[in-house]
């Protein structure tokens, strides 16, 4: 058991570490400012995320025919030659990949300006933008913004940020240049989107919970072949398969051609995504009700009722759907928006979403079966489904899903007007113990 435990956790630590590395490593192999390449990774995302549900559809079928037909050390074994496999094709690349500078560390960029407002939040900020510190070469500033504008002191040049003799000292946790606050005031603003896509892969965690057990007690045979219920997730990615083909192959050249655009903006494909989820759940709940009707003319024990599982089929394709959109979307939106020296966090900001979107999914259902279930009542959730009321549960995530595709909309809204409002541009150049200003 120790062996099992410290190799589920090597896993989960290698795919952290994986994940939020690969897809911001992709992105630094196209250069953003020759336009060929800028249109090529616009396709990236979805190519990437296309082959991540390959591999996911070779383990739900393949792997789990073999774990169950022949053995589960093969299907270890197998997985464990591909990765070794993958390691050796990722290193012959090594003379290859383009290698993006290291700026330091963005935790510590985004601490020393807070700390830095924090010390001068008694400071005035001045009526125009003297007494700025700017310390970045002109093609990498950020012109200043309006918004947050409680961390633009952090950039004021006051007394203290001068030495004893009159010298200029550039101290990092007192005084932050205008660009890095603003790459801070970037990070929050990705923050309203990043909570409003929480609730998506709570979501998708029923399509792999609940959903499975509903297979478990519908009719699943074709002929003499019985499909496992845990290869009802088969469903799901080929829906998020043929969703990318279609979008790479048909929407985004046509979308180019008649509006030059190369597919849907990152916000837009988070918008569909969560809106496919919103019917996938609607969905589910109307199966649901038609489940546990026949449930009840057959009795709630048996082992398999008269009904196929096909009818499961419309869930597991709307929430594929919008994953296809969705993890797309997000990819783009958090490494694209981000600042430069950032894309690592962000992606890591991204895969948040996911982990607190499972927390979420299992505090809901706790929630639901405390105040469903007390007073012996078997609630609405519980090892039984056939005795409960699933259909209500996937019911209520209907509604949140909709009340959160309109909070999203708005803060989408937010993101791009917002986005927009700059201070005119100017160049602030510290030398020696005296600040210019150049308008």
């Amino acid at each position: 058991m120790g062996v099992l435990y410290i190799s589920l956790y090597l896993i989960a630590l290698g795919t952290g570490g994986l994940k939020s590395s690969v897809s911001g490593f992709g992105t630094d192999q196209f250069d953003e400012k020759d336009e060929k390449e800028k249109t090529q990774m616009a396709y990236f995302f979805s190519r990437f995320f296309f082959v991540i549900s390959t591999g996911t559809l070779m383990a739900v079928t393949v792997l789990v025919y073999i774990q169950d037909e022949v053995g589960r050390s093969w299907g270890y074994g197998i997985c464990s030659i591909c990765m070794f496999t993958a390691i050796l094709i990722f290193l012959s690349g090594t003379r290859r990949y383009r290698y993006k500078k290291c700026s330091g560390s963005p935790i510590v960029h985004i601490c020393q300006v807070v700390v830095a407002a924090r010390k001068k939040r008694k400071v005035e900020l001045p009526s125009s933008t003297a007494s700025l510190y700017e310390d970045y070469p002109e093609e990498s500033r950020i012109q200043r913004t309006y918004q947050f504008r409680c961390l633009d002191k952090a950039s004021v040049v006051t007394n203290t940020d001068y030495s004893e003799d009159g010298a200029f000292v550039s101290n990092p946790w007192t005084l932050c240049p205008v660009t890095r606050v603003e790459e801070v005031k970037m990070v929050i603003r990705l923050l309203p989107i990043w909570a409003t896509t929480i609730l998506f892969w709570s979501t998708y965690a029923q399509m792999i919970t609940f959903s499975v057990e509903q297979a478990t007690t519908m009719q699943r045979s074709i002929g003499n072949f019985k499909i496992p219920a845990a290869s009802l997730t088969v469903f799901f990615v080929a829906a998020i398969l043929i969703t990318l083909g279609a979008y790479d192959r048909l929407i985004i050249p046509l979308l180019k051609k008649r509006k030059g655009k190369p597919g849907f903006s990152n916000l837009q494909l988070i918008a569909i995504g969560l809106f496919l989820s919103a019917l996938g759940m609607a969905s589910a709940s109307v199966v649901e009700v038609k489940r546990l009707a026949v449930a009840k003319a057959n009795g709630t024990t048996g082992t398999t009722l008269p009904i196929s599982v096909f009818y499961l089929i419309p869930q597991f394709f709307l929430v594929g759907s919008g994953e296809g959109f969705m993890y797309t979307g997000q990819l783009d939106f958090f490494i694209t928006q981000s600042p430069k020296g950032m894309k690592t966090m962000s992606t890591g900001l991204f895969l948040t979403t996911l982990s607190l979107g499972f927390f979420f999914s299992s505090l809901l259902v706790s929630i639901v079966k405390a105040a469903t279930g007390s007073n012996g009542k078997h609630g609405w959730v519980g090892e039984n489904i056939n005795k409960g009321r699933l259909d209500c549960f996937y019911g209520l995530l209907a509604a949140l899903s909709f009340i959160n595709f309109g909070l999203f909309l708005l803060c989408a809204s937010w993101y791009k007007r917002k986005k927009a409002k700059q201070v005119p541009e100017m160049e602030i150049i510290v030398k020696g113990s005296s600040v210019e200003e150049k308008l």
